[in-house]
């Protein structure tokens, strides 16, 4: 590996530190949930490497379980994924000139990855693009590896994930306080929680995110100005 690879890679691992402990834990309730709705050991690690879809790929589990319904399934992930789609729009400018490393930076992006590369204060000398990359790679390798371990244990032990899912809400909150403490301005997190918080009210929790999402995004459209003067001064 090339210098400028390596200082990318050790720059961007301690960033990740707290997604590995999260993506071990939800990987391996992964894998044992497969395993309890009768999958083999193969399946999740396959729909781990080729779809990486998080929240999603539990969902699927059950909808795999079910009669047939290509329609249902389709409109189901546009709903839980949606937010990607925010997450990608964002992040064109930063991704831009990634050259090879395009196509799997992107494909690797999630919302953890995307909340580090958002927001990460990148060493002096470091290459961005590596940095990105590098990123992306461990917070995949870790969700990888979580899942082959759950698949590998379910077979053996019969373990009760109740609850195990408050792992993923608790990783956003560690990532939150930390964006919080290193922010000149709280605007822009303060106006997500209150659009979020409205939305939930007003549209309950089971479709809340996608009109967060719209609502956050001309939130910050209609006041980019404004924070970026108040930034500024």
């Amino acid at each position: 590996m090339k210098p400028s690879k390596r200082a990318a890679a050790r720059a961007a691992f301690p960033f990740t530190i707290p997604i590995l402990t999260g993506f071990l834990v939800l990987g391996i309730a992964y894998g044992i949930y497969m395993k309890s709705l009768g999958f083999s050991p193969l399946a999740p690690i396959l729909i781990s490497l080729f779809v990486f879809a998080g929240s999603m790929q539990f969902v699927a589990g059950s909808v795999l379980t079910q009669a047939f319904a290509p329609v249902s399934a389709f409109f189901l992930t546009l709903m839980v994924n949606a937010r990607h789609v925010f997450y990608g729009v964002s992040m064109l400018e930063k991704y831009r000139g990634l050259g090879k490393k395009t196509f799997p930076t992107i494909f690797w992006m999630c919302d953890e990855t995307f909340s580090v590369n958002v927001s990460a204060e990148i060493p002096e000398g470091v290459d961005k693009g590596w940095f990105y990359f590098f990123v992306s790679l461990f917070d995949y390798s870790y969700w990888i590896t979580g899942t082959i371990l759950g698949s590998v244990l379910g077979q053996f032990i019969p373990f009760d994930i109740t609850g195990v899912d408050f792992a993923m809400t608790a990783l956003f909150l560690v990532i939150l306080v930390g964006q919080w403490e290193k922010e000149k301005s709280h605007i822009s997190t303060l106006g997500g929680l209150g659009i979020s918080l409205v939305c939930l009210v007003v549209f309950g929790p089971d479709h809340f995110i996608l009109a967060s999402m719209v609502g956050i995004v001309l939130f910050l459209t209609l006041l980019r100005r404004p924070i970026e003067r108040r930034l500024e001064e």
